[in-house]
């Protein structure tokens, strides 16, 4: 699991993404790159990182399910994830 503080800070940046997505496609229909400058950096659809629903783990991260490989292969040998078996050959 990761540090709550890190997912604090992950959920911060996220609402601040969503805070300044309108007056950055503004500024970027405008053109005007020294607006752009002066937003925050955290702003920045760029710095999102994806993580783990369970664990908050952001390495590993599986888009399509929505898990890091370690829950999604816990959830795929307990048989809860529909269509994924293991392979043998």
């Amino acid at each position: 699991m990761a540090k709550k503080s890190v997912l604090a800070r992950a959920a911060k940046r996220d609402r601040m993404i969503a805070k300044y997505a309108v007056r950055r496609a503004e500024m970027k229909a405008a053109g005007d790159l020294e607006g752009l400058a002066l937003l925050p950096r955290n702003s920045s659809p760029s710095r999102h990182q994806n993580r783990c629903v369970e664990t908050g783990r952001a390495r590993g991260y599986m888009r399509q399910f929505g898990l890091s490989r370690l829950s999604f292969r816990e959830h795929a040998s307990r048989g809860e994830v529909p269509g994924v078996t293991k392979s043998s050959w």
